[in-house]
């Protein structure tokens, strides 16, 4: 039924993804899909860290992808697991990764949403409200506590 599934991944919030981690690598074992794991470095952050430097900007990306490589290899059973790095807003960011690797199905974590969410509009909304595949959205409870 699936044969690509993409797990967007933020970084810097483990528990964003702690859940969702394990729900996409059972997926794709049931389906025997290719799993890939996504990073987006929002641009604000990049300009501020990378301080409009070609070679502080490469650091920066270099080390998310170090960072999502060492993720990639602590999942076990999974296979090859394919993974990327990009910038850019987050929610436009994802769909096109999702894109480029030809996935058919997103699976990504969302919070209860809070007032800010309800105005300015979640990331998980916008895939999901946007994505050109299926979107499995993975509530995890301790993020909804909070």
């Amino acid at each position: 039924m699936y044969c690509s599934i993409l797990l967007p991944v933020d970084l810097d919030q483990p528990r964003s993804w702690k859940k969702a981690l394990p729900t996409a690598v059972a997926l794709s074992r049931c389906f025997d899909a290719k799993l890939s794991l996504a990073s987006v470095v929002p641009e604000h952050v990049a300009m501020v860290k990378a301080q409009w430097s070609a070679i502080g900007y490469r650091e920066m990306i270099e080390t998310a992808r170090a960072r999502l490589g060492s993720l990639a290899a602590t999942i076990e059973g999974a296979g090859n697991i394919d993974y990327h790095v990009d910038c850019g807003a987050i929610h436009a960011t994802i769909l096109s990764i999702a894109e480029r690797f030809e996935a058919d199905l997103i699976v990504l974590s969302s919070h209860r949403p809070v007032m800010r969410d309800y105005l300015l509009g979640a990331n998980a909304l916008r895939v999901l409200r946007h994505a050109k595949c299926s979107v499995f959205v993975v509530r995890d409870a301790e993020i909804d506590a909070d």
